[in-house]
């Protein structure tokens, strides 16, 4: 729990006024003692924390929560609330499952807890939350495949747990903990050389993964399926309603990402540009994706000539139409056409590029383009050769 206070952001100590009984009935003074609430964090807030606060018996607290739910392996399991206060019975209970084979980086799992451990270290020196650290960064290093990938769950789960596993955010996730790693940031500076030049080297090998696995049709690179064959690389499907196609959402952090490389070589370049490409043509005008309540709630797409343009989460790799399915894994055009459960359900829509478009793409152009050399759009490099995810779109 962290104490809330209008004027402090972190935890806080209260101090008990004491006086004695003869002097409260001599003067007849009460003592006033500041109200505070106390209202309990949750671990999808916890890092979102100010940076004192990481410093905190609360923050050490929920930073030894983490180590309870550490699994074996060393990573974590996912959608769990790591920050409740835990009694001795449910510590009990959880040591049970420290052999469980359920770590995975799916929903944010390992490469978080990771980050608030780097924090609550640096602020406080335990030596116990730079052990658990280390574990999961050594747990990180191993799951990675020898293609620069990662799959969602690790050790290996059969099935789509085993693709590399661009879904949420999960490989760009572990990414850019490694990379913070390796260029030294702050919170990691206690990371050993030995380990910091394998996080190096780790992020080389899935920029490479990334580079591989974009998706090129007729010639032209254009962004990322949400999953890929581990082996192939080609694009893969995963759930019964997320097929192989092109994602309107999940490309954005990998852009994002590559953008942030220091000094991007043409492939990166390339890479990057061809996105950004493709997500000009990808962008739906004219729509809304509202909710509706009117006794149940339900998503419906409406016409709005004025709204901002939108992005489907799945686009079909031939034709760069959006898609969606149900649970029957049908394949609709049309996302009122599937069961309310689903479409309720899920995000099928994004608007997550605007802001790559917009902003942040314009501003990396501005960092890498040599001054006069090079305009908007203008510095390509010419795709490479034919990769094993290739689809030549149809005639």
């Amino acid at each position: 729990m962290i104490v809330r206070n209008p004027t402090r952001h972190c935890a806080i100590a209260l101090a008990a006024l004491i006086a004695a009984p003869n002097c409260f009935r001599e003067t007849n003074l009460l003592a006033k003692v500041t109200k505070v609430t106390i209202v309990p964090i949750t671990w999808r807030d916890a890092l979102k924390q100010k940076r004192e606060w990481f410093g905190s018996s609360e923050a050490a607290r929920i930073a030894d929560n983490l180590i309870a739910y550490q699994r074996d392996s060393g990573g974590w399991p996912k959608n769990i609330d790591m920050a409740v206060v835990l009694s001795e019975e449910q510590r009990k209970d959880i040591a049970k499952e420290k052999r469980s084979v359920d770590s995975t980086i799916d929903n944010g799992a390992t490469y978080t807890q990771l980050i608030f451990l780097a924090r609550v270290y640096s602020a406080k020196q335990l030596p116990r939350h730079r052990e658990s650290f280390l574990r999961g960064l050594d747990y990180l290093l191993r799951a990675q495949y020898d293609n620069g990938g990662w799959p969602q769950y690790f050790p290996i789960r059969k099935g789509y747990y085993q693709r590399i596993t661009f879904n949420d955010d999960a490989m760009i996730g572990v990414m850019l903990l490694l990379r913070d790693i390796a260029e030294k940031r702050p919170d990691y500076l206690f990371v050993d050389e030995e380990r910091r030049v394998r996080a190096a080297e780790a992020v080389e090998k899935g920029i490479e993964c990334i580079l591989k696995t974009q998706v090129i049709v007729s010639g032209r690179r254009t962004v990322w399926c949400a999953q890929h064959d581990e082996v192939t690389l080609a694009p893969a499907p995963a759930r019964a309603y997320e097929h192989i196609s092109l994602s309107g959402q999940e490309s954005v952090g990998i852009v994002e990402f590559l953008m942030g490389i220091e000094h991007p070589k043409p492939r990166v370049i390339d890479a990057i540009e061809s996105a950004v490409a493709w997500f000009r043509s990808a962008q739906l005008k004219g729509i809304r994706w509202i909710e509706r309540a009117d006794g149940t709630v339900d998503h419906l797409v409406v016409a709005d000539q004025n709204a901002p343009p939108l992005w489907a989460r799945f686009y079909e790799i031939e034709t760069n139409r959006p898609i969606f399915s149900g649970r029957d894994s049908v394949i609709k055009y049309s996302v009122a056409e599937i069961e309310s459960e689903r479409r309720n359900g899920y995000r099928w829509y994004t608007d997550a590029p605007a802001k790559l478009l917009k902003s942040d793409y314009p501003a990396w152009l501005k960092r890498v383009a040599p001054a006069g050399a090079m305009k908007k759009g203008t510095f390509r490099v010419q795709p490479l050769g034919c990769c094993p995810q290739e689809m030549q779109a149809k005639a």
